[in-house]
């Protein structure tokens, strides 16, 4: 941790004028307060997470609240070793004379007073919402900017002119665009302390029903989706307990790039995935190369014609079936089929609630046979009378749910009997000769299908934990009845212990060892989706079988669709099976110079009239520069000698390999960005919408400088 030795304050003598005490002397104190304070909270921590792994685990809940808390004491410790005293943001004056600090997380004294406000909490709002027109109460505002935990430099806002403001040292905000402005790396910076008014509206909207981000280009979506899943979770603490918060980026390099902003904001807890992640297929599975395919497997009502596919593996027999036991002959009628079919709990996947239904049939032919036959006997009948298992694994066989998705995909009838709506020529397009080739249009079929079909071992350890437990509780309600009986104990204590439900306390509901949990599998509180605009129909049922509350949090830009989106937000989502959708519209650009959106805005304009392109705050005085693709070598060999930050190629080309150069395709490369953007041969990507969302899309990535290549 890095905390300071003199002064906190270590200003540039380009910034001399800003060091003098009247401006900073206040902050010194109270910084030199937090310092203090950082230091007790790092002794206690420590103290505490010590203890708290030396404490025994025990077993069942207690060994989850053990772990829960070691877990916590364990990000805590880790976030404020990470930032020492660079925690703290900022602070803000009202008109009142009073100062409000602002950091990553909460500090109070030793004394109990409170040091930082949790950028969270509704006493931060105003340091991140504030603005001239609406002031929140607010005279001035103070933003750090920290190296090496001091302070290099901060910018002050006067927020209510002619409120006599003293102590400030007004800037233009040219620090605040030079900010922006910084080095990019292959990691998303901290942008915490730049969070402006609209974004910070859009992270503490409240969490119920469809909350829709919709912005352009560098107008900080993703700055949004992160810090409001982190957001949601301080504000409601019973999200956690709920299910959490997932959130759902757009591919791989996305995730790896924004991979630090949760845990510098405190948040180790909110899980992260793409898509792909949420099937075992998904890593595989390749890019469906047929756009009707695609297209037809795109629907929701494809997704939900795999409920007719395993139903078609649930009717039970319509004839009488005769079953012969030691004891008597038991004729199962068609009536008692479909009575013990029925008997399964709704929502039970198929090969879990096979065990149901063989279970209504047992008693059923128990009923028959008379009371007096031992339970155990008969069940062991049952199962060696061949016609009745063969019969029952006819009509309720156990399945698995990529198995059924490739039967639609390779016998035309069960396909047709699945999705009667489709036409012939549609079931001749989704048959092929590999049925179990998957393609990513396959996947929320797989995933709907997986979770209808469920878990057919799940039965059988559910039979060996209730076993492992009864035996348990008999062995332990033998030694607390020898225990109360030979208690000669004045109080009786043991006997006493006997009337309460120390026996069942004693058993070990973990003697059978659970099957570790599918992270992804749901249900989960809130869905943050980042790149919104590209999902399915199909894709987005993926996400609502695992968010049963419709709570989401849905980021994305109409004019980077690539398949088109011309519905509105509402009317997309509703479509899906969201309701209550509030859509705020994101309309700065505050990464993309005015130089670089000039060029952009006229070829999207081009496809997508209507598109939300973002008004730019930052211009660099550096003009879009056109050239050839022979040309991308020396111009990346002495961008890089000049530059520091990251650059990234855009195109189907082959560049040698360097530092501080990715080489990535327009799909990949969105959702991030770069200082340098090289776009080789656009030309070539092709027509339509989705080449020009490509082309909007790549150009669009550059922070700093834009280079098309022809």
């Amino acid at each position: 941790m890095s905390l300071p030795v003199t002064s906190t304050f270590a200003l540039p003598d380009a910034r001399g004028a800003k060091a003098d005490p009247a401006l900073v002397a206040d902050d010194e104190a109270h910084l030199d307060a937090v310092t203090h304070a950082l230091r007790a909270q790092l002794d206690d921590l420590t103290e505490r997470l010590a203890a708290a792994r030396r404490a025994p685990a025990g077993g069942g809940t207690r060994a989850v609240e053990r772990d829960q808390e070691v877990h916590r004491l364990t990000a805590r410790l880790r976030l404020l070793r990470r930032f020492g005293l660079d925690l703290c943001l900022g602070r803000t004056v009202d008109t009142a004379g009073r100062r409000v600090y602002v950091g990553r997380t909460g500090l109070t004294a030793p004394d109990g007073t409170r040091l930082l406000a949790d950028w969270r909490s509704p006493a931060a709002e105003p340091f991140f919402a504030a603005t001239l027109a609406q002031p929140m109460g607010l005279v001035s505002r103070r933003r750090y900017r920290w190296a090496g935990g001091r302070v290099v430099d901060y910018w002050d806002e006067v927020l209510t002119p002619g409120a006599g403001v003293d102590g400030v040292a007004p800037d233009d905000q040219s620090a605040f665009l030079t900010s922006l402005g910084a080095d990019r790396s292959a990691r998303m910076r901290d942008v915490l302390t730049t969070i402006a008014a609209d974004q910070d509206a859009a992270i503490r909207a409240p969490w119920r029903g469809a909350h829709v981000v919709d912005g352009g280009p560098g107008t900080g979506k993703t700055v949004v989706a992160l810090h409001r899943a982190a957001y949601l979770l301080h504000a409601d603490p019973h999200l956690g307990r709920r299910g959490g918060v997932l959130v759902v980026g757009p591919h791989r390099p996305y995730l790896d790039y924004v991979a630090d902003v949760l845990p510098a904001l405190g948040e180790e807890g909110v899980v992260t995935c793409t898509l792909r992640d949420l099937v075992p297929e998904g890593a595989d599975a390749r890019p469906e190369p047929d756009p009707h395919v695609a297209a037809l497997k795109s629907t929701a009502a494809m997704v939900r014609a795999v409920e007719p596919a395993v139903a078609f593996s649930e009717r039970p027999p319509v004839h009488d079936v005769v079953v012969e036991t030691p004891w008597d002959d038991v004729v199962l009628t068609a009536a008692d089929w479909a009575a013990a079919f029925a008997a399964a709990e709704p929502g039970t996947p198929h090969d879990e609630a096979r065990d149901e239904v063989w279970e209504a049939l047992v008693e059923t032919v128990a009923e028959r046979v008379g009371g007096d036959v031992p339970a155990g006997e008969l069940r062991r009948a049952l199962l060696r009378d061949r016609g009745l298992t063969r019969t029952f694994g006819r009509h309720w066989p156990l399945l698995d749910g990529p198995d059924v998705v490739a039967d639609l995909w390779s016998v035309p009838a069960y396909l047709r009997l699945c999705a009667p709506w489709l036409t012939p020529d549609d079931v001749r397009a989704l048959q092929r000769d590999d049925a179990h080739a998957w393609t990513d249009a396959d996947l929320p079929l797989l995933d709907a299908a997986r979770r209808r079909v469920g878990d057919p071992e799940a039965p059988r350890r559910e039979r060996e934990r209730a076993a492992a437990e009864e035996a348990d509780r008999a062995y332990m309600a033998d030694v607390v009845d020898y225990l109360a009986a030979t208690d000669d104990s004045e109080l009786g204590v043991m006997k006493a212990l006997v009337q309460s439900d120390l026996r069942d306390a004693l058993v070990d509901h973990d003697a059978v060892p659970r099957p570790a949990p599918d992270r992804l599998a749901g249900p989960f509180a809130h869905v943050v989706v980042d790149e919104a605009q590209e999902l399915t129909d199909a894709q987005w049922q993926m996400l609502l079988a695992r968010c049963p509350s419709r709570s989401f949090t849905v980021v994305g830009d109409r004019a980077q669709a690539r398949a088109g989106f011309a519905e509105s937000w509402p009317e997309r989502l509703e479509r899906v099976g969201l309701r209550d959708v509030e859509v705020a519209t994101l309309t700065v650009n505050y990464r993309t110079p005015a130089e670089v959106m000039a060029a952009a805005e006229p070829v999207i304009r081009a496809a997508v009239p209507d598109a939300n392109v973002p008004t730019s705050i930052r211009s660099t005085g550096v003009p879009v520069r056109h050239g050839g693709v022979a040309e991308l070598e020396d111009v990346l060999d002495v961008w890089l000698a000049a530059h520091g930050g990251v650059a990234c190629v855009i195109g189907d080309v082959d560049v040698a390999s360097r530092d501080r150069v990715r080489v990535l395709t327009p799909t990949l490369a969105k959702g991030l960005e770069f200082d340098l953007v090289v776009l080789v041969a656009p030309g070539t990507w092709g027509d339509g919408v989705a080449a020009t969302v490509d082309r909007y899309v790549a150009m669009t990535r550059a922070t700093a400088q834009l280079i098309i290549l022809t």
